[in-house]
């Protein structure tokens, strides 16, 4: 493939549109109409969100997670503290959430702050987890180089050993919560006049807005 191949690869979004009138005051009841929406149309992994941080060097960097929970309090997903993702969360508390729906032509933005959920809610959502997802948490110490991939599969092992069917929650492994003040929905729309609306948090209330695509 050559670069003209790549610069002439377009589609053309025609697959609904995103209007004022149609769309909820409340960004986390069309979030929430939007996610089931993608559930039900069986988008692969309807939960994947990109995560973007910033570390104290200023570099931003992003990686796909998994939202386990959202509500009015915010979005709710789980990771390794120690992981470099969890070393710039403690750096700077701001982050950045996006999910794109390909399928459904469909981005949603969302920016805030984050914090960590409490130790009752990682206790229970780790407990929910599959025994080998649990032995993992302790076996990865994840962001960190290791020689080969045999470190993780011994490390399993020992830690599979030690605990049997009952491993205890990690000390350094929990959920983060971001706490939006922005929301942005994106609809593509034929000859790129995509439809985009973005919520802010002013003085409590959120505050609708059409931006330009």
């Amino acid at each position: 493939m050559t670069a003209a191949d790549i610069a002439h690869l377009r589609k053309s979004y025609e697959r609904a549109e995103l209007s004022e009138d149609a769309s909820h005051a409340d960004p986390l009841a069309q979030f929430a109409q939007w996610f089931d929406e993608a559930r039900r149309g069986e988008v692969p992994e309807p939960n994947a969100m990109t995560l973007a941080t910033v570390g104290h060097d200023l570099r931003p960097s992003t990686r796909i997670v998994l939202v386990k929970a959202f509500d009015a309090s915010g979005l709710v997903w789980y990771t390794n503290h120690d992981s470099r993702k969890g070393r710039q969360l403690a750096g700077n508390p701001y982050a950045a959430l996006q999910f794109h729906w390909v399928e459904l032509e469909r981005v949603v933005r969302i920016e805030g702050l984050v914090e960590k959920v409490s130790d009752a809610e990682s206790d229970a959502y780790y407990a929910s987890r599959p025994l080998d997802s649990r032995i993992g948490a302790w076996a990865s110490p994840q962001s960190e180089v290791i020689a080969d991939r045999s470190v993780l599969v011994t490390a399993a092992a020992k830690y599979g050993a030690r605990f049997l069917l009952n491993p205890p929650r990690p000390p350094h492994w929990g959920g983060f919560r971001l706490k939006p003040d922005r929301w942005e929905f994106w609809q593509g729309r034929k000859s790129r006049l995509h439809d985009r609306l973005s919520y802010r948090l002013d003085g409590g209330a959120w505050v609708r807005e059409r931006l330009a695509p």
